[in-house]
């Protein structure tokens, strides 16, 4: 099938049945008003592969971008530009759309020796699975870290043992699974579950069972889905903006002695291999070429909303206004510059795919998440008290058209129309969804102090070092 179209995504949907509970068991994931918006959202992404900047043709086939092996840098920025065509349809909201873990698929379909050196037969089912995923357009999902239950202990001591996903048995046709991983973004609208090692894991025999990467269809036997709380309170899309169209639902998975067939299983019983499968494969740097081209994305959605704002209330002539404006902007620039530096200064990597540098990227990746709190903030600032004033769409249609076109009017615009783009700031800086996004893009790669950590490890000051030796006369 190659590329599919929003009705096959649906199609897909519609013959998958997963164990999916909010408030309650949800009998059918494509009728539940907590997915349609999404799913819709979703439709559409797959129909726009029909323009040729988000697809590209192989062996007589068309696959999707994200598919792309890269050779060359100009295959960067192919595959940047169908990213950003992805992010630009939701102002970067989306975050778990298909093109992410495709990266990650790609990398990991060219470092085959990777996995060999654990056994042959991981090499041979990555590949097999990535082939199949790209020839199917699957859309994937992953889960990402393990229950709270007691962080001041390892994984293997998580609940005496039973909490954390692991492997409880093994025969000739697969492996065993029970535990629970948490957060599984889009799990019960995804097709698959990439479940990818836990990091960071210890050697030896107590994190054995712990260290294994699989993929398992959503709708598998054994496995529940458990929902949060929906974030939208199911208005028009006037009234929400975002979240009616863009609120991607996170799940805690539960594996209840899932069996996983061998040919699904990509790594196992090995820790050190399992703490280094993104980084060591070249996945990290495709799946942080993808996040940066979403996160500028996003920060040019911001950036054009407050433009948008301050104009309409005739705040965009005051310094301090100006100044925030100018510094979103700084912002867009950052992050499209360490884009093309990480094209322009990638290299063919080991396995044979030209790799972008991870230079520029890790930076965006360590700032990002910190930054983006203060964007939110600056949509609050100027909107102010405006933001707490905002009619229903149906009452700006009624009978009170007139004095809401009259008293919450803008500078140049009708009051109606102020209360859209407000509606808009609203979702983007104070509503639920708002919150949801400033965690989620908080965490998105992890624990900002743990990976400033490792950036800083990873970091090599000599040459900056050797700068202040200079000044200082030293080695003269």
């Amino acid at each position: 099938m190659a590329v599919r179209s929003g009705g096959d995504y649906r199609e897909s949907l519609a013959a998958m049945s997963p164990l999916v509970y909010l408030d309650g068991r949800v009998e059918s994931v494509p009728d539940h008003p907590a997915f349609t918006g999404i799913i819709d959202s979703y439709a559409d992404l797959y129909d726009m592969q029909g323009d040729d900047r988000l697809a590209f043709e192989e062996d007589g086939s068309r696959y999707a971008m994200s598919f792309l092996v890269p050779r060359t840098q100009d295959d960067l920025v192919r595959r940047r530009t169908a990213a950003r065509l992805w992010a630009e349809y939701s102002g970067g909201m989306l975050g778990r759309t298909g093109d992410f873990l495709n990266a990650a698929l790609t990398a990991f379909s060219q470092a085959g020796s990777w996995f060999a050196d654990a056994d042959a037969q991981f090499e041979k089912n990555m590949a097999a699975y990535a082939t199949w995923v790209r020839e199917n357009d699957i859309l994937l999902t992953s889960t990402v870290g393990s229950p709270q239950a007691n962080r001041s202990v390892s994984a293997a001591e998580q609940g005496g043992g039973e909490t954390t996903l692991r492997v409880v048995s093994q025969d000739s046709d697969g492996i065993v699974v029970s535990g629970a991983r948490m957060v599984a973004t889009n799990a019960p609208i995804a097709n698959e579950i990439l479940v990818m090692p836990q990091t960071v894991l210890r050697p030896g025999l107590d994190d054995m069972p712990y260290s294994f990467a699989f993929a398992v269809p959503a709708d598998i036997e054994g496995l529940t889905l458990i929902c949060r709380r929906p974030l939208r309170h199911g208005n028009s899309v006037v009234d929400e903006p975002l979240a009616a169209r863009f609120e991607e639902i996170d799940a805690v998975c539960v594996f209840t002695q899932v069996r996983v067939p061998w040919d699904r299983v990509f790594l196992l019983g090995h820790p050190a291999k399992s703490n280094g499968m993104l980084t060591q494969t070249g996945a990290t740097a495709l799946m942080a070429h993808q996040s940066v081209t979403r996160t500028t994305v996003k920060t040019e959605f911001y950036a054009g909303l407050l433009s948008e704002m301050a104009e309409a209330i005739g705040i965009d002539r005051y310094d301090h206004v100006r100044d925030d404006l100018a510094q979103a902007l700084v912002a867009v620039q950052m992050g499209k510059s360490a884009l093309r530096a990480a094209e322009a200064d990638g290299a063919v990597n080991e396995y044979g795919f030209f790799q972008p540098d991870m230079a520029p990227l890790a930076a965006v990746r360590n700032w990002f998440p910190r930054y983006f709190q203060t964007l939110p903030e600056k949509v609050r600032k100027f909107g102010a008290s405006g933001l707490t004033a905002l009619p229903y769409e149906s009452d700006t249609r009624g009978e009170l058209e007139a004095d809401i076109d009259r008293y919450l009017q803008g500078r140049n615009v009708p009051g109606h129309e102020r209360v859209h783009l407000f509606n808009l700031g609203f979702d983007a800086a104070v509503s639920s969804f708002a919150g949801r996004q400033a965690l989620y893009e908080y965490y998105f790669h992890g624990d900002p102090l743990r990976m400033s950590a490792a950036y800083l490890t990873a970091a090599d000051t000599s040459a900056h070092r050797q700068i202040v030796a200079k000044i200082l006369g030293r080695g003269r």
